[in-house]
C-alpha cells in the first residue's frame, strides 16, 4: 500500500467509526528503513514518524530536520534510562514508558531541562513474559505514580500477542484509559490499525505497510 491508501483507509475507518476526521494520527515506523524510503514519504508531505532505537534516531533525524520542517518524532521502542536525555532531547513524544524507574529518571530530566515530551505507558495487555510494558493490574498505580511525578501524560501504548485476536487488547487499553481520563490511545498497526480505530485509537503506528519489508 503507498501513503495515500493508508491515510485513505485511516479516513474510512474514522468516518466508520464516527470519529472526527483526522482525530487520528499516523506514525509512519521507520524503523531499520533506508534514507531514501523514507525521504520520499517526507516528499509526499508526512511529518510524523516512528523509532524503535534512539541510537538509529539519533544518526537520521537531525540531518532530517535541516531539510524538513515540522517533523514530529515519536520513540516507540523499549527505552533504557541511559538514553532517556537523548530520547528527549530527539522526540515530541515517549511511547514506551514501562517502569517507575524509568519514569523517574524521565521525571528528574525534565526538570533539569525545563521540558518533556508527550508520554504513553506502555500496558503489557497479553502479560507476556518477553514483552515489555506495566501489567494491566498494575496500570491504574503506575498512572497515579506517573501523575505524582506531575509528567505530561498523554496515554496508553500497547502491542497485542500476534496469535490473538487484537481488539480484545484494543478495548482492554481502551477501558484503563477511560477510567484514568486518559483520551491518547497508541494502538494499532499495519494489519490491524481499522480495528484499533473503530476501539478509539488516537495514534497508529503503520511501518511495513507505507515503506514496504524493512532492509535488515
Amino acid at each position: 500500500m503507498s501513503l495515500s491508501e493508508i491515510t485513505e483507509a485511516i479516513a474510512k475507518a474514522e468516518k466508520y467509526a464516527g470519529r472526527a476526521p483526522g482525530s487520528v494520527s499516523l506514525i509512519a515506523v521507520s524503523k531499520k528503513q533506508p534514507d531514501a524510503r523514507v525521504e520520499e514519504v517526507l516528499d509526499e508531505g508526512h511529518r510524523v514518524f516512528g523509532e524503535n532505537r534512539v541510537q538509529e534516531a539519533a544518526g537520521k533525524w537531525p540531518g532530517f530536520r535541516e531539510k524538513y520542517d515540522g517533523i514530529e518524532l515519536h520513540i516507540i521502542g523499549p527505552l533504557q534510562t541511559n538514553k532517556v536525555r537523548q530520547a528527549m532531547e530527539l522526540a515530541q513524544a515517549i511511547h514506551s514508558v514501562d517502569r517507575p524507574k524509568l519514569a523517574q529518571t524521565i521525571a528528574r530530566i525534565a526538570q533539569e531541562e525545563g521540558h518533556c515530551p508527550d508520554l504513553f505507558i506502555q500496558v503489557n495487555t497479553g502479560e507476556e513474559e518477553q514483552k515489555a510494558g506495566i501489567l494491566p493490574k498494575d496500570a491504574d498505580a503506575f498512572i497515579t505514580e506517573c501523575r505524582g511525578l506531575d509528567l505530561p501524560l498523554r496515554g496508553l501504548m500497547c502491542i497485542p500477542p500476534v496469535d490473538e485476536e487484537p481488539s480484545l487488547h484494543f478495548a482492554l487499553l481502551a477501558k484503563i484509559a477511560a477510567r484514568n481520563g486518559l483520551d491518547g490511545l497508541s494502538m494499532g498497526m499495519s494489519g490491524d490499525f481499522e480495528r484499533a480505530i473503530a476501539l478509539g485509537a488516537t495514534h497508529v503506528r503503520v511501518g511495513s505497510a507505507i515503506f514496504g519489508d524493512r532492509a535488515y
